[in-house]
């Protein structure tokens, strides 16, 4: 019967441990070395001996290979994939700073691993559209959080609509999307309706742009258009968003109100009804869904849009509030904090700017209806958002809320 194999010395454990550090470190230092030292091939076969040798190595062995190929333009792909896989305290450094990492090893990575490596990446300096597109894919709202943050991170046109999509159910993100510039007046406009208060001053603030250039270059067309009757629906829709008149002129001939101020004057006496409610659209030339959720929106501020895009005072705007039941003074006698904010933004906003928010509100939350985008709205497709048009997804993500979703 043969003995057992006897069981090394403490010292020689030692030495052999010292040995697969050394080999470690010299086969990193092979990868790293420049292509007139060493070609392709051999760069290759080195890498998958480190990969073998990686896969039995410990977590700080495996750290400090990481750390050392950092700074490398140019790395096996073998390797890269195993240490992108690694525990993201391993991967962290590559995900940061790794020159050698594409657009499509980044997205692999995003995918096969786990929320800790996809918040690194979103920190990773001047990272593509592709890669942030698929971050922003897995909807984790801190990864989002950082990739927002990242001011050297590209955004799509398309990320940037699902982040506003999210934004819906992660207010928070507000906030940081309106500091980015590929945010456009489109997604600020329909994150409105759920954004808080210093976040609504803001979008007013930056994104309520004049319309002057458009009436500039098409003051002749309008002329054109009547000539023709407005038969045309594509010019005649185009030309009511730029158009300077705000109010419905035949509304109001055929209205039992003198004009829109004398509508809201006997609201605030007699209280809101749904009847006058739509009168007072109708009135304002919106359509009455779009001035049910501007009298039902719960802070406020678009009473102030309204008000201002109609070229009503601050008188009608009180008459108005008064017509919600809304309090003017809390109870020390003090103008109610959302009232003064409300006033204040009424202050704020040029005729021309608030029309503009007005009508695109209107052009989304009304004009672009039909029954499929109705029927999508309350089956909560918002998976399907690209197939829509810009007003069809504010209106999709705006009304969700008041269709039950």
């Amino acid at each position: 019967m043969s003995e057992p194999a006897s069981v090394p010395p403490p010292e020689a454990a030692k030495a052999s441990f010292r040995a697969r550090a050394a080999l470690l470190k010299r086969l990193a230092d092979i990868v790293s070395l420049p292509a007139s030292r060493v070609n392709a091939f051999e760069r290759a076969m080195t890498g998958d001996l480190l990969v073998e040798m990686l896969c039995l190595a410990s977590p700080e062995e495996r750290k400090r290979v990481a750390i050392r190929l950092t700074p490398l333009a140019e790395l096996p792909n073998s390797l890269l994939r195993l240490l992108l896989r690694d525990d993201a305290e391993i991967a962290g450094p590559l995900i940061e700073g790794c020159l050698a990492l594409n657009d499509a090893d980044l997205c692999a990575c995003a995918a096969d691993t786990g929320t800790e490596h996809r918040l690194i990446m979103a920190g990773r300096r001047g990272i593509s559209e592709v890669v942030t597109e698929s971050l922003i894919a897995f909807d984790e709202p801190a990864v989002i959080h950082a990739l927002l943050r990242n001011t050297t991170a590209k955004l799509s046109q398309p990320g940037i609509d699902a982040v506003v999509s999210l934004s819906r159910k992660v207010p928070e993100l507000c906030e940081h999307l309106l500091r980015r510039p590929e945010l456009r007046p489109s997604g600020a406009y329909v994150m409105f309706w759920w954004s808080g208060p210093d976040d609504r001053k803001t979008i007013l603030q930056r994104f309520a742009v004049s319309r002057e250039v458009l009436q500039e270059v098409s003051e002749d067309v309008f002329g054109m258009a009547a000539a023709e009757n407005w038969q045309d629906p594509v010019s005649r829709k185009a030309l009511q968003f730029i158009e300077r008149r705000q109010r419905n002129r035949a509304a109001i001939e055929k209205s039992p109100y003198d004009n829109l101020e004398h509508a809201v004057s006997e609201a605030a006496k007699a209280g809101l009804t749904s009847g006058l409610a739509a009168e007072m659209a109708y009135l304002a030339g919106i359509k009455p869904l779009t001035g049910a959720k501007i009298l039902g929106d719960v802070g406020g501020e678009p009473l102030a849009v309204l008000c201002k895009a109609t070229g009503m005072t601050r008188f009608d705007l009180e008459n108005l509030w008064r017509s919600l039941r809304r309090p003017l003074a809390d109870a020390a006698g003090e103008p109610h904090p959302d009232w003064a904010r409300v006033q204040m933004i009424f202050e704020m906003l040029a005729v021309d700017r608030a029309q503009t928010v007005l009508r695109y509100w209107n052009w989304s939350l009304s004009s672009a209806m039909s029954p499929a985008l109705i029927k999508a709205i309350r089956a909560g497709d918002e998976e399907a958002l690209d197939q829509y048009s810009a007003p069809e997804r504010a209106a999709m993500l705006a009304l969700a809320e008041d269709f039950g979703r």
